[in-house]
């Protein structure tokens, strides 16, 4: 067991970056300059990163920190959750942006820039209890449950966090790969069919994208707040080529409700019945296999983030 006041740090490593251990060990040696009590662990790749925060709750560690991106942070949530069921027990999360995605950690004001204005920032250990999303999966192998803090993606957006990774590798900005992966798959001209149920509403329709989203869920959710006990939920219907074109510059210039395309509601609870093969991501991770049913809740305030002083 571990004393309360010590901090379990989990450092992923950027994938094909050469500086990101460099970064860490001045992430490191300015914690260590705050006088911040911590003891960490490297990832070691896919699915690491759960089994050591569980390891990590287990042990009696009050405060976990992710040295990584959105990924990264969905991982450490869901191994939190796995270990302690009961939300009371759960330590505080927070996060130094280190990721190809920091959505989450934008969304509060971190940069990954300003790596010790970051630091400056959790060592005062100011904490904000915000929401956990909840994700039932259906598949061929069964049911799987995956908490998420950002989103839940259906259609051609989870297909774009798998391909950036792709062009990011290749290209290296953030921005120009999202980009790149977008107009991408603009020429496949994707279009799910899907079904899904909330506020007493049953939507069919065919969609290029839906997000289910507890923040802003990659600017497809822009109004969504992590701390109001709702989800919110736009879907993109299949515009003409030149209506898509117009919704991606709404959505990289932060408009993205004002498209035509797309619908929105706002619920705690979203059933689909079908998601008519389309790819699904949970908080920046694609599943690598068929859902056939989401079932999707929010529990409100049930963990508490280490957010700016």
């Amino acid at each position: 067991m571990t004393t309360h006041n010590t901090w379990g740090v989990i450092y992923c490593p950027k994938e094909g970056s050469g500086k990101t251990h460099k970064r860490w060990n001045k992430i490191r040696r300015y914690m260590n300059d705050q006088g911040i009590g911590f003891d960490f662990v490297q990832s070691e790749g896919p699915g690491s990163v759960e089994r050591l925060a569980g390891m990590m709750t287990q042990n009696g560690y009050r405060t976990l920190l992710v040295v990584g991106g959105d990924a990264a942070l969905g991982d450490a949530l869901n191994g939190i959750a796995h270990a302690a069921p009961d939300p009371a027990t759960w330590p505080a999360l927070g996060v130094v942006p280190n990721g190809f995605g920091n959505d989450f950690a934008h969304y509060w004001g971190f940069d990954e820039d300003n790596y010790k204005q970051t630091v400056d920032w959790l060592r005062l250990r100011r904490t904000r209890r915000i929401d956990v999303g909840v994700a039932t999966l259906k598949t061929e192998a069964g049911e799987t449950k995956r908490y998420f803090l950002n989103c839940v993606s259906v259609g051609v957006a989870a297909s774009i966090m798998r391909l950036r990774r792709k062009t990011h590798s290749f290209l290296g900005f953030n921005t120009l790969s999202y980009l790149t992966s977008a107009v991408l798959l603009l020429f496949q001209r994707m279009a799910y069919r899907v079904r899904f149920r909330l506020n007493a509403e049953e939507v069919e329709q065919r969609a290029l994208t839906i997000c289910v989203g507890s923040c802003v869920g990659y600017g497809q959710t822009p109004s969504a707040v992590p701390y109001n006990g709702q989800l919110d939920v736009t879907a993109v219907s299949r515009p003409e080529l030149t209506g898509l074109f117009n919704g991606l510059w709404l959505l990289f210039t932060g408009r993205f409700l004002g498209s035509r395309s797309v619908d929105s509601w706002r619920t705690r609870h979203v059933e689909f019945d079908t998601v008519g093969g389309a790819p699904v991501a949970v908080d920046g991770h694609t599943l690598h296999c068929d859902v056939e049913r989401i079932d999707i809740t929010i529990q409100p305030e049930s963990i508490d983030f280490l957010i700016p002083g």
